[in-house]
């Protein structure tokens, strides 16, 4: 259930920026959270544009890309959004305009730790307007081969991932699971880093795809072993960053979500076609605020 505290919408109280490195370009991308009105959702900003287009964190923004999730409108695009959406999420915030001086987000050091530190200190305000819920009601299943998601009701968010890699010895197959909350998140899940089989990325690097790319922002595993001098950071690194990766892709639905979410070998890709079907399946219309110990504004499954 929803504290009293969290029925409420959230923005950031003021303004802050953060830079980084853009993992597939290479240059220096400058970030801005920005506090936004009611009703506004996630919004980001290209500022380096003339015009200062207006990107919106939506499902039917998203468009294929490889290794990540890349939202585009008719005239620009963003690319790399994940790890930002997941801590803006994760720390309940709600309505945000986010300025990006290029068509990539920051990669900081491959988590989402850069994210949210940036929020804590731009600091947390509560809004007028009453948040929307997902509510998943009855089981919404997705499959493609091997690849599994399922919404099965509950009081709670909880997320449960299944990252399965047989190619890999050192990561095999890993299995974590949470109730999606602010305090679990920054210290079990926001650490974790992007990671890859050195295998996987070196046709990226042989192309110069990955310009950015680096020890300082990911982890990589070559033969069986973490190329990285400081190793992993848990022992289950790999499969806790996929659920930062899901809980970022979740965020484009635009609303908080009640329901068990259990992944399978899942990506950007699945995420967000599950997550389309995950709305299509509810009601899109508004309750009357059902009353259990806390109340608050249902979309239905």
């Amino acid at each position: 259930m929803l504290l009293e505290s969290e029925l409420y919408e959230r923005t950031v109280q003021r303004r802050i920026s953060i830079s980084g490195i853009g993992l597939f370009t290479g240059q220096d991308v400058d970030l801005t959270f920005c506090p936004a009105p009611p009703g506004t959702g996630i919004v980001f900003r290209r500022i380096d544009l003339p015009l200062s287009l207006d990107i919106p964190a939506a499902l039917q923004a998203v468009t294929p890309s490889p290794r990540c999730t890349k939202l585009t409108t008719e005239h620009a695009s963003v690319q790399m959004v994940e790890h930002v959406l997941s801590a803006v999420f994760a720390l309940g915030i709600d309505n945000v305009l986010i300025e990006v001086a290029g068509p990539e987000i920051p990669s900081g050091d491959g988590s989402s730790l850069l994210f949210v530190r940036a929020l804590e200190q731009a600091g947390i305000a509560l809004q007028s307007s009453r948040k929307k819920v997902l509510k998943v009601q009855t089981p919404v299943y997705w499959s493609d081969g091997d690849v599994h998601l399922v919404a099965l009701p509950s009081d709670e968010f909880r997320i449960s991932f299944t990252l399965h890699y047989p190619q890999s010895k050192l990561i095999g197959s890993q299995f974590y699971s949470f109730v999606v909350n602010e305090a679990q998140y920054k210290q079990e899940i926001a650490p974790c880093r992007t990671f890859s089989l050195y295998e996987e990325i070196a046709p990226f690097i042989a192309k110069g795809l990955l310009k950015g790319g680096g020890l300082d922002n990911a982890l990589v595993i070559k033969e069986d072993r973490v190329m990285n001098p400081e190793g992993a950071r848990f022992s289950d690194e790999m499969v806790r960053h996929k659920v930062l990766d899901l809980i970022g892709d979740l965020a484009l639905i635009g609303s908080r979500i009640v329901g068990h979410i259990i992944a399978l070998r899942s990506g950007h890709a699945s995420h967000v076609a599950f997550a389309k079907q995950l709305v299509l399946a509810c009601s899109a219309r508004e309750e009357s605020l059902e009353v259990f110990s806390n109340s608050y504004v249902l979309e239905n499954c």
